[in-house]
């Protein structure tokens, strides 16, 4: 194996990749600044924007997961120099984007009953409720703006989304401090304040990015005559097609990390605390592996739109190398810091706490000693999954991240958490077995696909 045929990717796997690792971070720091302000409030209005978010969270990983259909047919096309079926793509997947969002708005409103039956403090189910409607009326922009975004992704222009979400990003820590509190005469209207904050900066985010679009020499004109009558069911059926295995990834792996989360609260505060803690940082470094799977989809798609499928297997290689020394790097920054990251976040001269502290630090230093090692596997599965939607094979990844989740993790997770001395640890070595396993069946599955298609190419 030549290593330099890989290495020589890298400068422009990284310049494709670094604006959505950064706008990724932008997304994070929208409910980080929530959760920072509301935490001032006090800890019910906490918990109760918590346990909203885990509704909206849901929501908001079908939305994204299935969005991320338009990426690679609008990446081939673009290698094709097919500019007609790039904006007829643009346009469906635009539409199919506001009729999601729209729906899913109106989901997460009629699923809110199910707080009732969470064993949740009725104090924090009042204050929730109202919260949910406007943060999931926020997902219909949200949506919207990934439908943009996945368009000006697949014609490799990965930063104007990047440029949208810190815009967004100011406004929504703007809005949220003159809301929450009410300050400079504005209301003060406490958690619904954050979740004005958020609708307001999600709206504002959809509207620059279009604006900057289109004024842009690139994207201009695919922006002309829209028309319900170009709209074809065909096309609206290949989109969701691959929307919507896409989307059922997404979200089997998204519950799977929201189960882990109530199996460690069902073993009490501090383990609930300490999953936070390491979850958290583990999250942060998923980000940059979710930059690479975008890059992985990317440049697969250009290279299958031009048929090179030498390349391709270069390509697709060199970001997998690159993701799993990124990853490894973060695992080892994780095992040399176990015992100091915890730290961060807790407030360790409080001394009514220290005892509560000192077990939280104990666990959540353990798990990230298992972060460490999941890294690497979280790292892989990610980016050939992103590799996979770039060829556009999507079914089968849902039917095996399904098994590795649900059938390998979940099972692991719970046996383990609850029936063995590992406790939260156990949980996430349930984690763990569930993520390499999605990692070693997706790369083969991928390794399959381009060897055969190297070979029909061959053969022709």
């Amino acid at each position: 194996m030549n290593l330099s045929q890989y290495t020589k990717e890298f400068s422009y796997n990284l310049k494709l990749a670094f604006p959505v690792i950064l706008g990724m971070l932008g997304h994070t720091l929208i409910g980080i600044v929530d959760n920072f302000m509301v935490g001032n409030l006090g800890s019910t209005e906490l918990a109760a924007v918590s346990l909203g978010n885990s509704f909206i969270f849901i929501g908001m990983s079908i939305g994204i997961g299935f969005s991320t259909a338009i990426t690679p047919l609008i990446g081939e096309a673009d290698a094709e120099k097919d500019d007609k079926k790039i904006r007829t793509t643009f346009h469906h997947g635009l539409l199919l984007c506001t009729i999601l969002g729209i729906a899913i708005f109106m989901m997460i409103v009629l699923a809110k009953p199910i707080m009732n039956w969470m064993n949740q403090p009725e104090a924090v189910v009042d204050l929730a409720s109202p919260y949910i409607d406007w943060v999931a009326f926020s997902l219909i922009p949200m949506i919207i703006f990934q439908g943009y975004k996945q368009f000006a992704d697949g014609l490799s222009q990965t930063k104007y989304s990047m440029y949208a979400i810190y815009l967004a990003n100011v406004v929504h820590i703007f809005f949220n401090y003159v809301l929450i509190y009410g300050v400079w005469g504005f209301p003060k209207l406490g958690i619904l304040g954050a979740a004005l904050g958020t609708v307001i900066s999600r709206i504002m985010m959809v509207i620059f990015m279009h604006y900057i679009m289109r004024r842009n020499e690139t994207f201009k004109k695919y922006f002309k005559n829209f028309s319900f009558k170009e709209i074809r069911k065909s096309i609206l059926k290949k989109i969701i097609n691959l929307g919507f295995p896409s989307a059922l990834q997404m979200l089997f792996e998204v519950t799977l990390f929201t189960a882990a989360i109530w199996l460690s609260g069902s073993l009490g505060k501090n383990s609930q605390a300490a999953n936070q803690i390491a979850l958290t940082l583990a999250s942060s470094t998923f980000m940059v592996a979710m930059g690479f799977s975008v890059a992985a989809m990317i440049r697969v798609s250009n290279t299958k739109g031009s048929k090179d499928y030498k390349k391709m297997i270069i390509v697709a290689r060199s970001i997998f190398l690159l993701a799993i020394m990124v990853e490894i790097f973060f695992g080892l920054v994780f095992v040399i810091y176990h015992n100091y990251l915890p730290h961060l976040f807790l407030n360790m001269s409080d001394a009514s706490q220290l005892l509560d502290n000192n077990e939280i630090i104990e666990i959540a230093s353990q798990l990230l000693l298992i972060a460490a090692i999941f890294q690497i596997s979280d790292g892989i599965q990610v980016v050939v999954l992103g590799a996979l939607r770039g060829l556009q094979d999507v079914k089968v990844p849902m039917y095996i991240t399904f098994v590795a989740y649900w059938i390998i993790g979940f099972p692991i997770s719970y046996y383990l958490g609850k029936h063995t001395n590992l406790a939260t640890t156990g949980i996430w070595i349930g984690l763990l077995a569930g993520l390499t396993a999605a990692a070693l069946f997706l790369y083969l599955r991928f390794a399959r696909l381009t060897k055969k298609m190297e070979l029909n190419n061959s053969n022709n």
